[in-house]
Protein backbone atom coordinates (compact mmCIF):
# COMPACT_ATOMS: atom_id res chain seq x y z
CA UNK A 1 0.00 0.00 0.00
CA UNK A 2 2.03 2.87 -1.31
CA UNK A 3 -0.41 5.79 -0.98
CA UNK A 4 -0.35 5.96 2.80
CA UNK A 5 -0.60 9.74 2.95
CA UNK A 6 -4.29 9.63 2.06
CA UNK A 7 -4.99 8.19 5.52
CA UNK A 8 -3.72 11.27 7.36
CA UNK A 9 -5.99 13.19 9.74
CA UNK A 10 -8.06 16.05 8.25
CA UNK A 11 -6.87 19.63 8.65
CA UNK A 12 -9.86 20.43 10.90
CA UNK A 13 -7.84 18.82 13.69
CA UNK A 14 -5.45 21.78 13.63
CA UNK A 15 -8.29 24.16 14.43
CA UNK A 16 -9.38 22.01 17.38
CA UNK A 17 -5.79 21.90 18.61
CA UNK A 18 -5.46 25.70 18.54
CA UNK A 19 -8.81 26.16 20.27
CA UNK A 20 -7.91 23.68 23.01
CA UNK A 21 -4.58 25.39 23.66
CA UNK A 22 -6.21 28.82 23.86
CA UNK A 23 -8.89 27.74 26.33
CA UNK A 24 -6.42 25.71 28.37
CA UNK A 25 -3.92 28.56 28.51
CA UNK A 26 -6.49 31.08 29.77
CA UNK A 27 -7.78 28.61 32.37
CA UNK A 28 -4.22 27.92 33.50
CA UNK A 29 -3.62 31.62 34.16
CA UNK A 30 -6.85 31.80 36.17
CA UNK A 31 -5.80 28.71 38.13
CA UNK A 32 -2.50 30.35 39.08
CA UNK A 33 -4.50 33.23 40.54
CA UNK A 34 -6.43 30.74 42.65
CA UNK A 35 -3.17 29.06 43.66
CA UNK A 36 -1.91 32.35 45.07
CA UNK A 37 -4.99 32.91 47.25
CA UNK A 38 -5.81 29.31 48.27
CA UNK A 39 -2.95 26.85 47.59
CA UNK A 40 -4.59 23.78 49.13
CA UNK A 41 -7.87 24.13 47.24
CA UNK A 42 -6.03 24.92 44.00
CA UNK A 43 -3.91 21.79 44.33
CA UNK A 44 -6.88 19.59 45.25
CA UNK A 45 -8.69 20.90 42.18
CA UNK A 46 -5.55 20.28 40.13
CA UNK A 47 -5.54 16.70 41.42
CA UNK A 48 -9.15 16.35 40.26
CA UNK A 49 -8.25 17.48 36.74
CA UNK A 50 -5.03 15.49 36.70
CA UNK A 51 -6.65 12.20 37.69
CA UNK A 52 -9.38 12.67 35.08
CA UNK A 53 -7.19 13.57 32.09
CA UNK A 54 -4.26 11.37 33.07
CA UNK A 55 -6.79 8.56 33.31
CA UNK A 56 -7.61 8.93 29.62
CA UNK A 57 -3.94 8.87 28.64
CA UNK A 58 -3.01 5.99 30.95
CA UNK A 59 -6.20 4.09 30.15
CA UNK A 60 -5.22 4.20 26.48
CA UNK A 61 -2.15 2.09 27.28
CA UNK A 62 -4.36 -0.65 28.69
CA UNK A 63 -6.76 -0.51 25.74
CA UNK A 64 -3.87 -0.52 23.30
CA UNK A 65 -2.52 -3.73 24.81
CA UNK A 66 -6.00 -5.22 25.10
CA UNK A 67 -6.67 -4.82 21.39
CA UNK A 68 -3.32 -6.41 20.53
CA UNK A 69 -4.18 -9.37 22.77
CA UNK A 70 -7.75 -9.90 21.55
CA UNK A 71 -7.81 -8.62 17.96
CA UNK A 72 -11.06 -7.43 16.44
CA UNK A 73 -12.06 -4.70 14.02
CA UNK A 74 -12.81 -2.26 16.87
CA UNK A 75 -9.15 -2.33 17.87
CA UNK A 76 -7.88 -1.68 14.36
CA UNK A 77 -10.19 1.32 13.97
CA UNK A 78 -9.32 2.81 17.37
CA UNK A 79 -5.63 1.91 17.54
CA UNK A 80 -4.26 5.22 16.30
CA UNK A 81 -6.43 7.17 18.75
CA UNK A 82 -5.17 4.96 21.58
CA UNK A 83 -1.59 5.44 20.41
CA UNK A 84 -1.95 9.23 20.18
CA UNK A 85 -3.48 9.35 23.66
CA UNK A 86 -0.70 7.17 25.07
CA UNK A 87 1.95 9.49 23.62
CA UNK A 88 0.56 12.33 25.77
CA UNK A 89 2.46 10.76 28.68
CA UNK A 90 5.10 13.58 28.68
CA UNK A 91 2.30 16.13 29.22
CA UNK A 92 0.83 13.97 31.98
CA UNK A 93 4.22 13.89 33.72
CA UNK A 94 4.50 17.67 33.33
CA UNK A 95 1.03 18.14 34.82
CA UNK A 96 2.05 15.99 37.76
CA UNK A 97 4.77 18.45 38.81
CA UNK A 98 2.46 20.80 40.81
CA UNK A 99 1.23 17.83 42.82
CA UNK A 100 4.76 16.60 43.50
CA UNK A 101 5.78 20.08 44.66
CA UNK A 102 2.64 20.30 46.77
CA UNK A 103 3.45 17.02 48.52
CA UNK A 104 7.08 17.95 49.13
CA UNK A 105 5.96 21.26 50.62
CA UNK A 106 3.14 19.65 52.65
CA UNK A 107 0.41 21.63 50.87
CA UNK A 108 -2.16 19.13 49.61
CA UNK A 109 -2.39 15.75 51.42
CA UNK A 110 -3.44 15.62 55.08
CA UNK A 111 -0.99 12.83 55.87
CA UNK A 112 1.92 15.20 55.22
CA UNK A 113 0.84 17.06 58.40
CA UNK A 114 0.25 14.06 60.65
CA UNK A 115 2.83 13.42 63.41
CA UNK A 116 5.09 10.36 63.10
CA UNK A 117 3.33 8.84 66.12
CA UNK A 118 -0.06 8.85 64.36
CA UNK A 119 -1.19 5.26 63.75
CA UNK A 120 -1.78 5.86 60.02
CA UNK A 121 1.80 7.09 59.58
CA UNK A 122 3.42 4.71 62.05
CA UNK A 123 1.86 1.66 60.40
CA UNK A 124 3.09 2.62 56.93
CA UNK A 125 6.56 3.72 57.95
CA UNK A 126 8.82 4.90 55.14
CA UNK A 127 6.15 4.12 52.53
CA UNK A 128 4.15 7.22 53.37
CA UNK A 129 6.79 9.92 53.31
CA UNK A 130 6.73 12.81 50.82
CA UNK A 131 9.96 11.89 49.05
CA UNK A 132 9.08 8.18 48.72
CA UNK A 133 5.64 9.15 47.37
CA UNK A 134 7.30 11.22 44.62
CA UNK A 135 9.88 8.53 43.83
CA UNK A 136 7.19 5.89 43.45
CA UNK A 137 5.27 8.13 41.07
CA UNK A 138 8.38 8.52 38.94
CA UNK A 139 8.70 4.73 38.80
CA UNK A 140 5.08 4.47 37.63
CA UNK A 141 5.74 6.95 34.84
CA UNK A 142 8.88 5.08 33.79
CA UNK A 143 6.97 1.80 33.54
CA UNK A 144 4.19 3.45 31.57
CA UNK A 145 6.80 5.14 29.38
CA UNK A 146 8.47 1.86 28.45
CA UNK A 147 5.12 0.41 27.36
CA UNK A 148 4.23 3.53 25.38
CA UNK A 149 7.60 3.73 23.65
CA UNK A 150 7.81 0.09 22.58
CA UNK A 151 4.22 -0.25 21.37
CA UNK A 152 4.33 3.01 19.42
CA UNK A 153 7.78 2.29 17.97
CA UNK A 154 6.77 -1.16 16.75
CA UNK A 155 3.53 0.24 15.32
CA UNK A 156 5.44 2.95 13.44
CA UNK A 157 7.84 0.33 12.17
CA UNK A 158 4.87 -1.72 10.93
CA UNK A 159 3.69 1.29 8.91
CA UNK A 160 7.04 1.33 7.12
CA UNK A 161 6.99 -2.34 6.16
CA UNK A 162 6.52 -3.35 2.53
CA UNK A 163 5.23 -6.91 2.84
CA UNK A 164 2.76 -9.01 4.79
CA UNK A 165 5.37 -11.15 6.56
CA UNK A 166 7.20 -8.23 8.20
CA UNK A 167 3.93 -6.57 9.23
CA UNK A 168 2.61 -9.82 10.71
CA UNK A 169 5.87 -10.38 12.58
CA UNK A 170 5.65 -6.97 14.24
CA UNK A 171 2.00 -7.55 15.11
CA UNK A 172 2.92 -10.84 16.76
CA UNK A 173 5.67 -9.10 18.72
CA UNK A 174 3.23 -6.48 20.01
CA UNK A 175 0.76 -9.20 20.98
CA UNK A 176 3.39 -11.18 22.89
CA UNK A 177 4.55 -8.06 24.69
CA UNK A 178 1.02 -7.03 25.65
CA UNK A 179 0.17 -10.21 27.57
CA UNK A 180 2.59 -9.97 30.51
CA UNK A 181 2.68 -6.17 30.26
CA UNK A 182 -1.06 -6.04 30.95
CA UNK A 183 -0.41 -7.56 34.38
CA UNK A 184 2.30 -4.98 35.07
CA UNK A 185 -0.03 -2.25 33.83
CA UNK A 186 -2.84 -3.28 36.21
CA UNK A 187 -0.47 -3.45 39.17
CA UNK A 188 1.08 -0.09 38.32
CA UNK A 189 -2.33 1.57 38.00
CA UNK A 190 -3.29 0.06 41.36
CA UNK A 191 -0.26 1.50 43.14
CA UNK A 192 -0.65 4.87 41.38
CA UNK A 193 -4.36 5.10 42.26
CA UNK A 194 -3.61 4.28 45.90
CA UNK A 195 -0.85 6.88 46.11
CA UNK A 196 -2.63 9.67 44.23
CA UNK A 197 -6.17 9.31 45.58
CA UNK A 198 -6.58 6.72 48.34
CA UNK A 199 -3.97 8.36 50.58
CA UNK A 200 -6.08 11.53 50.62
CA UNK A 201 -7.78 9.74 53.51
CA UNK A 202 -4.86 7.97 55.21
CA UNK A 203 -7.14 5.99 57.54
CA UNK A 204 -9.23 4.40 54.80
CA UNK A 205 -8.18 1.37 52.81
CA UNK A 206 -9.77 -0.73 50.07
CA UNK A 207 -8.47 -3.83 48.34
CA UNK A 208 -10.53 -3.13 45.20
CA UNK A 209 -9.43 0.50 44.80
CA UNK A 210 -6.97 -0.27 42.02
CA UNK A 211 -9.55 -2.16 39.97
CA UNK A 212 -11.95 0.77 40.29
CA UNK A 213 -9.37 2.95 38.56
CA UNK A 214 -8.34 0.33 36.01
CA UNK A 215 -11.90 0.02 34.72
CA UNK A 216 -12.66 3.72 35.28
CA UNK A 217 -9.68 4.95 33.30
CA UNK A 218 -10.27 2.41 30.53
CA UNK A 219 -13.91 3.50 30.33
CA UNK A 220 -12.84 7.16 30.18
CA UNK A 221 -10.44 6.43 27.33
CA UNK A 222 -13.01 4.39 25.41
CA UNK A 223 -15.61 7.16 25.68
CA UNK A 224 -13.06 9.78 24.62
CA UNK A 225 -11.87 7.64 21.71
CA UNK A 226 -15.35 6.93 20.34
CA UNK A 227 -16.07 10.67 20.49
CA UNK A 228 -13.01 11.38 18.34
CA UNK A 229 -13.88 8.51 16.00
CA UNK A 230 -17.44 9.77 15.55
CA UNK A 231 -16.11 13.25 14.77
CA UNK A 232 -13.87 11.76 12.07
CA UNK A 233 -16.50 9.38 10.71
CA UNK A 234 -17.90 11.81 8.13
CA UNK A 235 -14.53 13.24 7.09
CA UNK A 236 -11.91 11.98 4.66
CA UNK A 237 -10.46 9.37 4.95
CA UNK A 238 -12.54 7.76 7.71
CA UNK A 239 -15.84 8.29 5.87
CA UNK A 240 -14.83 5.44 3.52
CA UNK A 241 -13.49 3.21 6.30
CA UNK A 242 -15.91 3.39 9.22
CA UNK A 243 -19.37 1.93 9.19
CA UNK A 244 -22.23 1.26 11.60
CA UNK A 245 -21.00 -2.14 12.71
CA UNK A 246 -17.74 -0.66 14.01
CA UNK A 247 -19.65 1.67 16.31
CA UNK A 248 -22.00 -1.13 17.31
CA UNK A 249 -19.03 -3.18 18.53
CA UNK A 250 -17.58 -0.21 20.41
CA UNK A 251 -20.96 0.48 21.98
CA UNK A 252 -21.08 -3.09 23.31
CA UNK A 253 -17.65 -2.61 24.86
CA UNK A 254 -18.83 0.63 26.49
CA UNK A 255 -21.82 -1.24 27.91
CA UNK A 256 -19.56 -3.93 29.37
CA UNK A 257 -17.27 -1.35 30.96
CA UNK A 258 -20.17 0.58 32.50
CA UNK A 259 -21.44 -2.67 34.02
CA UNK A 260 -18.02 -3.64 35.39
CA UNK A 261 -17.57 -0.15 36.91
CA UNK A 262 -20.92 -0.51 38.69
CA UNK A 263 -20.10 -4.06 39.81
CA UNK A 264 -16.77 -3.06 41.36
CA UNK A 265 -18.34 -0.11 43.19
CA UNK A 266 -21.18 -2.26 44.48
CA UNK A 267 -18.71 -4.94 45.58
CA UNK A 268 -16.66 -2.43 47.55
CA UNK A 269 -19.77 -1.03 49.24
CA UNK A 270 -21.16 -4.46 50.17
CA UNK A 271 -17.87 -5.75 51.58
CA UNK A 272 -17.13 -2.63 53.62
CA UNK A 273 -20.69 -2.25 54.88
CA UNK A 274 -20.97 -5.89 55.92
CA UNK A 275 -17.53 -5.79 57.58
CA UNK A 276 -18.60 -2.75 59.62
CA UNK A 277 -15.05 -1.63 60.46
CA UNK A 278 -15.08 2.03 61.62
CA UNK A 279 -12.01 3.03 59.57
CA UNK A 280 -13.80 1.82 56.42
CA UNK A 281 -17.47 2.65 57.01
CA UNK A 282 -16.62 6.26 57.91
CA UNK A 283 -15.65 6.77 54.28
CA UNK A 284 -19.20 5.97 53.20
CA UNK A 285 -20.87 7.70 56.13
CA UNK A 286 -19.17 10.92 55.08
CA UNK A 287 -20.55 10.50 51.57
CA UNK A 288 -24.05 9.99 52.93
CA UNK A 289 -24.19 13.51 54.34
CA UNK A 290 -26.18 16.24 52.52
CA UNK A 291 -24.59 17.24 49.24
CA UNK A 292 -22.39 14.20 48.85
CA UNK A 293 -25.36 11.84 49.10
CA UNK A 294 -27.03 13.66 46.23
CA UNK A 295 -23.94 13.23 44.07
CA UNK A 296 -23.86 9.53 44.99
CA UNK A 297 -27.43 9.09 43.78
CA UNK A 298 -26.62 11.02 40.59
CA UNK A 299 -23.73 8.64 39.91
CA UNK A 300 -25.93 5.58 40.38
CA UNK A 301 -28.55 6.94 38.02
CA UNK A 302 -26.48 8.69 35.36
CA UNK A 303 -23.14 6.88 35.47
CA UNK A 304 -24.75 3.44 35.44
CA UNK A 305 -28.53 3.14 35.07
CA UNK A 306 -29.17 5.58 32.22
CA UNK A 307 -26.12 4.59 30.07
CA UNK A 308 -26.88 0.93 30.75
CA UNK A 309 -30.46 1.19 29.52
CA UNK A 310 -29.51 3.30 26.50
CA UNK A 311 -26.64 1.04 25.42
CA UNK A 312 -28.94 -1.98 25.48
CA UNK A 313 -30.59 -0.57 22.36
CA UNK A 314 -28.96 -1.94 19.22
CA UNK A 315 -30.00 0.87 16.88
CA UNK A 316 -28.55 3.51 19.22
CA UNK A 317 -25.10 1.91 19.16
CA UNK A 318 -25.07 2.01 15.34
CA UNK A 319 -25.43 5.82 15.17
CA UNK A 320 -22.00 7.48 15.61
CA UNK A 321 -23.20 10.93 16.68
CA UNK A 322 -25.67 9.57 19.23
CA UNK A 323 -23.10 7.16 20.63
CA UNK A 324 -20.58 9.99 20.86
CA UNK A 325 -23.11 12.17 22.69
CA UNK A 326 -23.59 9.46 25.29
CA UNK A 327 -19.82 9.00 25.51
CA UNK A 328 -19.36 12.71 26.29
CA UNK A 329 -22.06 12.44 28.95
CA UNK A 330 -20.32 9.44 30.54
CA UNK A 331 -17.04 11.36 30.46
CA UNK A 332 -18.70 14.16 32.41
CA UNK A 333 -19.98 11.60 34.92
CA UNK A 334 -16.45 10.21 35.19
CA UNK A 335 -15.34 13.68 36.31
CA UNK A 336 -18.20 13.79 38.80
CA UNK A 337 -17.10 10.37 40.07
CA UNK A 338 -13.57 11.66 40.63
CA UNK A 339 -15.00 14.64 42.51
CA UNK A 340 -17.05 12.24 44.66
CA UNK A 341 -13.89 10.30 45.53
CA UNK A 342 -11.65 13.31 46.15
CA UNK A 343 -13.94 16.04 47.49
CA UNK A 344 -15.00 14.66 50.91
CA UNK A 345 -11.50 13.55 51.95
CA UNK A 346 -9.80 15.28 54.92
CA UNK A 347 -8.32 18.73 54.33
CA UNK A 348 -5.30 20.36 55.92
CA UNK A 349 -6.80 23.77 56.64
CA UNK A 350 -10.25 22.66 57.81
CA UNK A 351 -11.00 22.09 61.54
CA UNK A 352 -11.75 18.53 62.61
CA UNK A 353 -15.45 19.28 63.01
CA UNK A 354 -15.72 20.55 59.43
CA UNK A 355 -14.04 17.61 57.71
CA UNK A 356 -16.18 15.96 55.04
CA UNK A 357 -18.43 18.99 54.53
CA UNK A 358 -19.70 19.55 51.01
CA UNK A 359 -17.27 22.00 49.40
CA UNK A 360 -17.36 22.92 45.73
CA UNK A 361 -14.92 25.53 44.48
CA UNK A 362 -14.75 27.42 41.19
CA UNK A 363 -11.24 25.97 40.94
CA UNK A 364 -12.83 22.52 40.53
CA UNK A 365 -14.02 23.80 37.15
CA UNK A 366 -10.97 25.83 36.14
CA UNK A 367 -8.29 23.21 36.88
CA UNK A 368 -9.79 20.39 34.75
CA UNK A 369 -10.31 22.86 31.89
CA UNK A 370 -6.69 24.04 32.14
CA UNK A 371 -5.25 20.55 32.16
CA UNK A 372 -7.71 19.33 29.53
CA UNK A 373 -6.96 22.16 27.12
CA UNK A 374 -3.24 21.54 27.21
CA UNK A 375 -3.67 17.76 27.08
CA UNK A 376 -6.01 17.97 24.07
CA UNK A 377 -3.66 20.32 22.26
CA UNK A 378 -0.85 17.78 22.59
CA UNK A 379 -3.16 14.87 21.74
CA UNK A 380 -4.37 16.44 18.49
CA UNK A 381 -0.77 17.10 17.50
CA UNK A 382 0.05 13.43 18.04
CA UNK A 383 -3.04 12.33 16.14
CA UNK A 384 -1.93 14.37 13.12
CA UNK A 385 1.57 12.91 13.17
CA UNK A 386 0.60 9.44 11.89
CA UNK A 387 -2.03 7.90 9.59
CA UNK A 388 -5.44 7.51 11.24
CA UNK A 389 -5.39 3.75 10.67
CA UNK A 390 -2.63 1.11 10.73
CA UNK A 391 -2.55 0.77 6.95
CA UNK A 392 -0.05 -2.11 6.90
CA UNK A 393 -1.71 -4.15 9.62
CA UNK A 394 -2.51 -7.63 8.22
CA UNK A 395 -6.10 -7.35 9.50
CA UNK A 396 -6.79 -3.84 8.24
CA UNK A 397 -8.76 -4.78 5.12
CA UNK A 398 -10.69 -7.42 7.03
CA UNK A 399 -11.54 -4.85 9.70
CA UNK A 400 -12.87 -2.47 7.04
CA UNK A 401 -15.02 -5.22 5.53
CA UNK A 402 -16.31 -6.16 8.98
CA UNK A 403 -17.91 -2.73 9.31
CA UNK A 404 -19.96 -3.30 6.18
CA UNK A 405 -21.75 -6.29 7.69
CA UNK A 406 -25.16 -6.33 9.34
Amino acid sequence: MKDRGRYNAPQEIDGLSTLALGIGGVALIVWFVGLYFDPEQALRSWLLGFVFWAGIGIGSIGLLMLQFMTGGAWGVMLRRIFEAASRTLPVIVFMFVPLAVGVLYHSVYEWTHLPPTDHAIEARGIYLLPWTWVVRSLIYFILFGVMVYLLNEWSARQDRTENYEDAASLLARMSRFSGPSMVIFALTVTFAAVDWTLTLDPRFFSTIWGLLFVIGWVLSCMCFSVTILAYLSDKVPMDHILDKRHFHDIGKLMLAMVMVWAYFNLSQWLIIWSGNIPEETTWYLTRMTPGWFTIGVILILFHFAVPFLILLQQDFKRKPKLLASLAVFILFMRLVDMFFLIGPTPRINVPAGGQGAFIFSWLDIVAPIAIGGIWLWFFFGQLRSRPLVPVMDPFFQRAVEHGKGH
